[in-house]
C-alpha cells in the first residue's frame, strides 16, 4: 500500500499544473503614463510706474502727494497711513572741481540706514551725480528697495531766480533731463522710473510746456524737511513728523556737504512715523493710489 506525504500530495499538483494548458496568469498591469512635467510659468513683465496724463496743451503734469480720499467735513478721515521719503542727490554741472577738492556729494551712510532700517525710497538723482559716483548710482538703482528718478542733468534752474542757480535755456530742458536718463544708462542704473524733479523745486507754465517732450511726470512734495544746509537733526526731525500727513511725500537730500545731518535726522524720524502706523512707500506707489 503506497502512503501518500504531503510532499507527494504537493508535487503531483504542480506536476498536474504544468500538464496541459498553463495555468491563468493575472492580467499584467496597465502602465500609468508619466505625469507631464508641469509647464514653467513666464516670468512676470516688469511693473509699469504709473505716471499721471498730460496737462492741458500736453503740459508736463505735476504729482505732489496722493489726494486725500477722506469723507466729507465733519466725518472722520480714511486715507490709507502711507508716506513717502524722497532723496535728491544733487550736483551741479560746475561742481566737478569742488568734487576733486575733497567735497562730498554723496552719502553712501545714509542709504546704508535706509537699508537697514528697510525704508522703500525714492532717489531723484542728478545725471552729473551719477557720473561722479557711478558705482553707487548703479549699486543704488539695483536695489529694489530704491528707484531712481530724474532730477536734470545739470541741476540748473528751469525758471529764472531759483535759489542762485544758473538757467536752462528753454530750448535745451527736455535735452537737460534726456541726458541725464543717458547718464543713468552709461553707469548700469536700473530701477529708473520716469518721473523728474525740478532743481529747487522752481518751475512755472514755461517750463512744464517745454519739458512736455521728454516724457515725464514732475514730482514735488507737500513736506519740506529743511534739511537743506541744516545742523540740527531735532528740528529736521519734527519738522516732517509736524508735516507728515496720509499719503505724504517728503524732500530730503542725500548729498552729505549740504545736508550733513540727514541721516541723524531719518533715523528719529521713521521709528517716530512707523510708531505712528504709518507705512513707507516709493513715489511710484504713492502716486498708483
Amino acid at each position: 500500500m503506497t502512503t501518500l506525504t504531503v510532499a507527494g500530495v504537493l508535487l503531483g499538483g504542480a506536476l498536474l499544473a504544468g500538464c496541459g494548458s498553463a495555468a491563468p496568469q493575472p492580467p499584467a498591469p496597465v502602465p500609468t503614463p508619466p505625469t507631464p512635467p508641469a509647464a514653467s510659468a513666464s516670468p512676470a513683465p516688469p511693473k509699469k510706474p504709473p505716471t499721471m496724463a498730460p496737462g492741458p496743451a500736453g503740459r508736463t503734469p505735476v504729482f505732489e502727494r496722493r489726494p486725500a480720499t477722506g469723507t466729507p467735513a465733519g466725518g472722520s478721515a480714511s486715507d490709507e497711513k502711507v508716506v513717502a521719503l524722497s532723496f535728491d542727490a544733487d550736483m551741479t554741472a560746475d561742481q566737478g572741481p569742488r568734487a576733486k577738492a575733497g567735497e562730498r556729494f554723496d552719502n553712501p551712510e545714509l542709504i546704508a540706514l535706509l537699508r537697514r532700517l528697510k525704508v522703500p525710497s525714492t532717489v531723484f538723482m542728478t545725471g552729473r551725480w551719477a557720473e561722479e559716483y557711478p558705482a553707487q548710482a548703479k549699486d543704488i538703482g539695483a536695489d529694489d528697495l530704491f528707484e531712481v528718478a530724474n532730477h536734470s542733468y545739470s541741476h540748473y534752474a528751469f525758471t529764472a531766480d531759483c535759489y542762485g542757480l544758473p538757467v536752462v535755456a528753454k530750448g535745451t530742458m527736455a535735452r537737460d533731463v534726456e541726458r541725464a536718463f543717458a547718464a543713468f544708462r552709461e553707469a548700469g542704473v536700473r530701477n529708473v522710473v520716469p518721473y523728474f524733479r525740478f532743481p529747487g523745486g522752481c518751475y512755472d507754465d514755461a517750463a512744464l510746456r517745454a519739458l512736455a517732450p521728454a516724457n515725464v511726470t514732475a514730482v514735488q512734495w507737500d513736506v519740506v524737511s529743511g534739511d537743506a544746509f541744516a545742523t540740527d537733526a531735532g528740528a529736521v526731525a519734527r519738522q516732517v513728523l509736524d508735516g507728515v500727513r496720509p499719503g505724504s511725500l517728503v524732500v530730503l537730500h542725500c548729498t552729505r556737504s549740504a545736508a550733513p545731518v540727514t541721516g541723524e535726522a531719518v533715523g528719529r524720524i521713521v521709528p517716530e512715523l512707523r510708531k505712528r502706523g504709518y507705512r513707507f512707500v516709493k513715489v511710484s506707489e504713492l502716486m498708483e493710489g
